[in-house]
């Protein structure tokens, strides 16, 4: 179906930071499958691991015990806040899931009349029914009527709307740390700990969806170890799998116990290709030294192009982001996200869209400074290009 304005190019093969195309070009792709391929195009790690398990056992489903899957949920819980772990096959599923356990949380602790989740302006939380009204842009939502009821939205970082927002019936607050589809969106500093405060006043679940943002994107393995929050859901997904699909769920004691035989499933959740390749990015990921590399190599990116975007303000309006999610925000007719794109990849580099007409970068985490230095001077030339 033609649900997507795909680019005149296909890949045949893939290594390291670099696509190669049907014709043999080489493309440095900052795109990274959209944030998934989080260790580069065919890592041996993950090809040997996933290379093992498939010449082994690929699906036995859940209805029996899948011993990688319970490693790599203890592997979770044991660097995270959580206590339990549910396992799906993408980040829409991941958030799905928490969703559900907001609300049967507060079913059965007495309080059904709570159900409704605070969300947040440019928010993308996945493509399902709920998701989308999560999210609830309207881009999204045409046609889709009658939405799924019992979503709340508000500005993006803003505490004082937050607040008013909540009533008797509200059950939940869904956040990003930091909003990639929107375009790279940081919110205030203290936001996370001060909607933290909110839901300890006000007994709401703290849900954060870290599916793009999560497994080292901006440095820590999670984006709100930044301010030292502890959340009580958390959804992760995309580069969990290394560009394989898989997705979780990851809950605290009291939601997760609510989770019993029968209230959720999946057929295809946690099966033994996906957790082969899970466990391996872990392996590589949690790794000594690797997310400190994470953010030295963020580091150097965003100095890379700070001056670039200061030297091409009709061209790059704005210059966002954390870690390896970057945003370069496009102005002007002649400089507009998809002219930018296409400019880059015509040049060879590979970046994706975002909301608010923003070129985003999400490279592997583990490029290094000549892949800085390589996409510096395409976006160099090409702004040049464009300005001229």
């Amino acid at each position: 179906m033609p649900t997507y304005a795909r680019a005149p190019i296909a890949f045949e093969r893939g290594a390291g930071a670099y696509l190669f195309d049907t014709n043999g070009r080489r493309y440095l792709d900052f795109a990274a499958g959209v944030a998934v391929v989080s260790l580069g195009h065919c890592h041996p790690h993950l090809v040997a691991a996933l290379t093992k398990q498939a010449e082994t056992l690929w699906h036995t489903s859940n209805l029996y015990r899948i011993p990688a899957q319970e490693r790599l949920a203890t592997r979770l819980v044991e660097h995270s806040f959580a206590d339990q772990v549910f396992f799906c096959n993408s980040g829409a599923e991941a958030v799905e899931c928490g969703l559900k356990i907001v609300r049967r949380y507060q079913d059965l602790s007495g309080r059904p009349h709570r159900y409704r989740v605070i969300t947040f302006a440019g928010a993308f939380h996945g493509r399902t029914l709920a998701t989308l009204a999560a999210g609830g842009q309207e881009k999204h939502l045409a046609g889709y009527d009658p939405r799924v009821e019992g979503f709340d939205q508000v500005p993006y970082g803003d505490l004082d709307a937050t607040r008013r927002a909540i009533t008797d019936e509200t059950a939940a607050i869904l956040v990003e740390p930091l909003q990639g589809e929107a375009g790279a969106r940081v919110p205030p500093p203290g936001f996370l700990r001060a909607l933290r405060k909110l839901c300890d006043e006000h007994n709401l679940v703290l849900f954060l969806d870290e599916v793009q943002t999560g497994i080292g994107r901006t440095g820590r393995l999670f984006a709100h170890e930044w301010e030292n929050v502890r959340p009580d859901l958390m959804a992760v997904a995309k580069g969990l799998g290394g560009g394989f699909p898989i997705g979780a769920c990851l809950a605290i004691e009291p939601l997760a116990a609510v989770m019993t035989a029968g209230s959720h499933g999946s057929t295809f959740g946690g099966n033994p290709l996906a957790v082969a390749v899970g466990n391996a990015v872990l392996d590589v990921v949690l790794g000594e030294g690797f997310l400190e590399q994470v953010r030295r190599t963020a580091g150097a990116l965003n100095q890379r192009l700070a001056p670039l975007a200061a030297e091409y303000p009709s061209v790059i309006a704005e210059l966002r982001g954390t870690g390896l999610l970057i945003g370069l925000r496009a102005q002007g007719a002649a400089s507009s996200q998809a002219a930018l794109i296409t400019a880059l990849r015509d040049d060879g580099l590979l970046v994706a869209p975002a909301g608010d007409n923003v070129v985003r970068l999400v490279p592997p985490l583990t490029i290094d400074e000549t892949h800085i230095e390589e996409a510096g001077v395409i976006l160099d030339r090409v702004c040049k290009r464009l300005v001229s």
